[in-house]
């Protein structure tokens, strides 16, 4: 008897997801143990031309009300109508693998905690970082450790254009024009320039890491629409590349310190290197000390590969796994405030030559240095 599942959206990933399955069709099915098949693909248009026109509704409820369906995968992005979908099909039984940051960054806890009730699961490995394995890492190959930080670039579309402005002297605006035309940033490019793609990846990290909900609303965040290309120059002068970096970090308080900001890297750092539209996620844990996880954070496939990896679990796990979920959190006390941030600090202001400070200074001190600019130093 074959194991049938159903993909909403068909969309970039969702059809990604459609058409891995069935070019990779023998393989995954060896993996997963057991034949497959894709009953049902959810979307409101009209697919006519596809080679698998048959599969599409346009009711979600042929797919919850359908016992035989015991695995989704959902592609839609956007909370809602995703929350209620993703929301039903668990409370159905029905295990759930997911690309949906936004989804899994505000109502994981609420998702992971009917998974578990409901004995299936809740996946969302291409939740962040696309085809990179970070998800699985982090709460099976690493569960020894305890994990003292994470930090890394989880925006492929910041890094193209920070990478442009290093490597063309291209200024912000042109590079952010040319990820537009490759199709790398959205005609609205607010959610990748801004920080909020960053932040809602690294609420997931530190969720899963830490054991507790962490929302974006408690997530310092800021982007690169401030970066200049005199920045990039002068900090490619003194050693270093300037690149959006999501950070969280145990401190010794017991609280975790979660942010997202452009930040200085040395050159000496592998994560510098990183360029055009990859990721890169450096683990550092007591025992393995610092491990990196690196490739591409976005795209049809890559991301598809994740989605279709977590399908494959679905189907080989019978009971749901425990090891990745976090605790719901009723308030952010467990969350230091970014004004304790400490770091070194490069400054810019007018008239003057930009400089990195000595020493360390809280984010708090460092801001009234400069109206202009003050990047912090990767420690």
């Amino acid at each position: 008897m074959s194991v049938k599942f159903a993909v909403l959206g068909h969309g970039v990933v969702g059809s990604g997801v459609v058409e891995l399955f069935y070019k990779n069709k023998e393989s995954i099915e060896k993996r997963a143990g057991t034949e497959m098949e894709l009953k049902y693909i959810l979307d409101l248009r009209d697919f006519p031309d596809t080679p698998y026109a048959d599969k599409f509704t346009k009711d979600f409820n042929d797919i919850l009300n359908d016992d035989e369906v015991t695995a989704v995968c959902e592609c839609m992005g956007g909370l809602e109508p995703a929350f209620t979908f993703v929301k039903s099909c668990l409370e159905k039984g029905k295990s759930v693998s997911t690309s949906n940051k936004e989804l899994v960054a505000e109502k994981g806890d609420i998702l992971l905690a009917i998974a578990k009730e409901k004995n299936c699961n809740f996946f969302f490995e291409a939740s962040v970082g696309g085809a990179i394995p970070i998800i699985r890492p982090l709460h099976k190959c690493l569960a020894a450790n305890e994990i003292n930080e994470v930090a890394g670039i989880l925006n492929g579309t910041t890094n193209f254009i920070l990478t442009k402005m290093y490597n063309d002297n291209m200024a912000f605006d042109d590079a952010l024009k040319l990820a537009q035309q490759l199709g790398y940033a959205e005609k609205d490019p607010t959610a990748d320039v801004e920080g909020y793609d960053a932040c809602r990846k690294i609420c997931i990290i530190s969720s899963l890491v830490y054991g507790k909900h962490v929302y974006p609303k408690s997530v310092f965040t800021k982007g690169i629409s401030q970066i200049d290309l005199n920045d990039v120059q002068v900090a490619d002068s003194m050693g270093y590349a300037i690149k959006l970096i999501a950070n969280v970090k145990k401190l010794e308080n017991g609280k975790i310190l979660p942010c997202v900001m452009p930040m200085l890297v040395s050159h000496d750092n592998i994560i510098s290197s990183v360029s055009d539209v990859f990721n890169a996620v450096l683990v550092d844990g007591d025992a393995v000390d610092k491990t990196m996880f690196y490739g591409r954070g976005a795209g049809k496939f890559p991301t598809a590969s994740a989605v279709v990896g977590d399908l494959i679990d679905s189907v080989k796990h019978k009971v749901t796994v425990f090891s990745q979920s976090w605790e719901s959190s009723e308030d952010d006390s467990f969350i230091e405030s970014v004004d304790n941030f400490k770091a070194k600090w490069y400054v810019r202001e007018a008239g003057k030559t930009p400089y990195i400070t000595d020493n360390e200074l809280t984010f708090a001190e460092a801001q009234k240095l400069s109206a202009e600019a003050v990047i912090p130093v990767l420690a």
